[in-house]
């Protein structure tokens, strides 16, 4: 016995191979027609059409965090408050003028829409310019 002549036992027969088209198994596996059926067919996934359905609005949007105070003009003061009263977040928040945010006191800005009358004694709360070109406020200031 030489090594020239030795032969398999069985022969071996190369596998047939389908899914290249033509005649070679008709759907290859991949089932009957429909979107899976395509080369290529993939679903989308729904994280994309959540992400579609998001109104898209252009630009950098940045909201701040910082609490902004809460406005009082002039003349909201004259309506709701009497002559001589001392002017700070928690006698508004009993007269009713400004509310709690949160569960916190805001702070409280005075506007000079309107023209004052009546003296105030004012804590704890801020002024516009024109406010305070209205009080000359310099003097009321030491209470800030």
């Amino acid at each position: 016995m030489q090594i020239n002549t030795l032969q398999p036992k069985t022969k071996s027969r190369s596998k047939k191979r389908i899914g290249r088209g033509g005649k070679r198994g008709t759907f290859s596996g991949r089932g009957t027609k429909g979107l899976l059926a395509r080369a290529g067919g993939k679903r989308r996934p729904e994280e994309r059409d959540t992400l579609k359905r998001i109104p898209k609005l252009r630009g950098y949007r940045f909201k701040s965090f910082q609490e902004r105070p809460v406005v009082i003009n002039f003349d909201m003061l004259e309506q709701k408050m009497k002559a001589g009263d001392l002017v700070s977040p928690e006698t508004l928040l009993k007269a009713g003028v400004i509310h709690k945010k949160k569960g916190r006191m805001p702070k409280v800005k005075i506007l000079g829409r309107g023209e004052i009358t009546r003296k105030f004694t004012f804590k704890n709360v801020l002024f516009s310019k024109s406010a305070s070109a209205k009080l000359n406020i310099k003097a009321q200031m030491s209470n800030q």
